[in-house]
């Protein structure tokens, strides 16, 4: 699906990392500096970037900083960090998106498919996902349900699309609009409920017992599994 290249000291960190990107599909290379970083980049003309903040012979954010001045490549920075300042600096260096360490590498995951969604890298057909009659179609960006279609707003086909990745997951507020959006400091958490809401009621025949996108509580909402 997608070339990406992963800077990361953390040899038991990036191994893991990289399982989870290649069960995807994805063609993952691991460096573990800067340097090594910058020279691979130049050789694998990645899709996309996971950057962590902390590494050695050139840090993170002189990594994205000589990246940005190259290309547009998506760049996610990965770091210990998690003041507003250092958040703020990333993204003003080019950054795309930016996760603080601990981090679930499912959530990574999401991040990931958001900015390659973005950047115009499209999923395998294989991916379109039917629960009972309903089938999300992530590239043609369609939803049906009975071969009917579905018209939906680019933030409802979104959420959607998020939950639809990894159905049964229960995903929280703050990462559905996360992956459905990318990365908003500012945008309100409740408003996925508002979406969600319009939602359910295009996609089901009782939007007040819903079968498809249900609700976590406690948690936040999923895709029911097919």
């Amino acid at each position: 699906m997608a070339r990406i290249l992963i800077a990361e000291d953390d040899e038991r960190q990036a191994r893991v990392l990289q399982a989870y990107l290649e069960r995807e599909g994805h063609v993952v290379v691991h460096t573990p500096d800067g340097r090594a970083c910058l020279d691979e980049a130049r050789r694998l003309q990645p899709d996309l970037v996971v950057l962590d903040v902390m590494m050695p012979k050139v840090d993170g954010l002189d990594v994205c900083r000589v990246l940005r001045a190259d290309s547009d490549v998506p760049i996610i920075m990965v770091t210990a960090r998690s003041t507003e300042d250092d958040l703020l600096l990333g993204l003003d260096l080019g950054a795309d998106d930016y996760v603080t360490k601990p981090y679930s590498p499912r959530e990574l995951l999401a991040r990931v498919r958001t900015q390659l969604r973005r950047a115009g890298v499209r999923p395998s057909a294989d991916q379109v996902v039917t629960v009972g009659d309903l089938t999300i179609d992530p590239v043609r960006h369609e939803v049906r349900r009975s071969g009917t279609a579905i018209d939906l707003t680019p933030r409802e086909f979104g959420l959607l699309a998020a939950m639809a990745a990894e159905p049964g997951r229960a995903f929280t507020r703050r990462q559905l609009l996360d992956d459905a959006v990318g990365f908003d400091h500012y945008a309100l958490e409740r408003t996925v409920d508002m979406h969600l809401l319009n939602l359910r009621r295009k996609i089901e025949d009782d939007p007040s017992s819903p079968r498809f996108v249900l609700t976590v509580k406690g948690r936040g909402y999923k895709l029911a599994e097919s």
